[in-house]
């Protein structure tokens, strides 16, 4: 991992983000708008739950900065192209695919082909909960147990910045230490890459489980690009074809790193 101080630009190929839940009071909307302030992409895909429809159902938040980050979602869309693909908490957009919001595509899934030429399947996530028999990944501990997560990661956040020091999700920590949740993450991985096999593309690109992670399974590769509630992480293809995991907060991290190999004769990849 390596650890910078944030950069005013960052030029990239294509980003992707996900899991932003705007209306959410857990989310990280002040980082999000600075990361998107900075960076400069060819497209940029919104991988579901940028709006959280069922936050705003229970209970109604929307405080400048949130608007702040959906209007500068669209001011972008009018130079780079933004495809839009929703998630299950702003899944009423999903009954607007194929149309547009101002300049944002709105799609169902989506496959991104990368600078080599791969084909990466993009959707939310959700999809997969059918097939490995659980609804959220939350229910690990139930809904409740993990809205006390988030209460504790929110005041950790506080506690931290006052005391000077950077960001660190307490939730992400405690959730890859509880067995349950980490079969569940490894489940719904493994999932997503036999998905990608039966679609015949060379990865897949998804949100949902709030878990940042780029993994490689017999030349399938699969990424995650985390959220902004629990990690502030993105997914980037930088102008050189390596695909990047970022934590972008008080500081610039990047997680992991996918670089792109000849092995065998044959296209293949090795992750850092």
């Amino acid at each position: 991992m390596t650890q910078q101080t944030l950069p005013k630009s960052l030029k990239a190929r294509a980003v992707w983000i996900s899991d932003v839940h705007l209306g959410n009071k857990d989310c990280k909307a002040e980082y999000l708008l600075q990361f998107l302030d900075a960076i400069d992409c060819e497209t940029l895909y919104l991988v579901g739950d940028i709006i959280d429809l069922w936050s705003l159902k229970r209970h109604f938040y929307w405080p400048a900065k949130h608007n702040q980050v959906f209007r500068k979602i669209l001011k972008m869309s009018r130079t780079t192209r933004v495809i839009y693909i929703p998630g299950n908490h702003d899944m009423t957009f999903r009954d607007y695919v194929g149309e547009k919001f101002g300049e944002v595509e709105i799609h169902r899934n989506f496959v991104h082909q990368t600078i080599d030429g791969r084909k990466l399947l993009m959707m939310h996530g959700d999809e997969l909960d059918n097939v490995i028999r659980f609804g959220r990944l939350t229910r690990f501990v139930g809904d409740y147990s993990y809205d006390l997560l988030l209460f504790l990661n929110r005041w950790s956040h506080v506690i931290r910045s006052r005391m000077g020091y950077p960001f660190w999700s307490l939730a992400g920590y405690i959730k890859t230490r509880v067995g349950k949740a980490k079969n569940a993450i490894d489940t719904f991985e493994l999932a997503a890459i036999q998905w990608a096999r039966k679609h015949d593309v060379d990865g897949i690109i998804c949100g949902h489980i709030h878990h940042p992670n780029i993994r490689f399974d017999d030349e399938i590769v699969y990424c995650n690009d985390g959220d902004w509630i629990e990690n502030c992480t993105s997914l980037v293809e930088t102008l050189e074809g390596r695909l990047e995991i970022i934590h972008w907060s008080d500081q610039l991290k990047s997680e992991k790193t996918f670089e792109l190999i000849e092995w065998r004769g044959r296209k293949s990849s090795a992750v850092a």
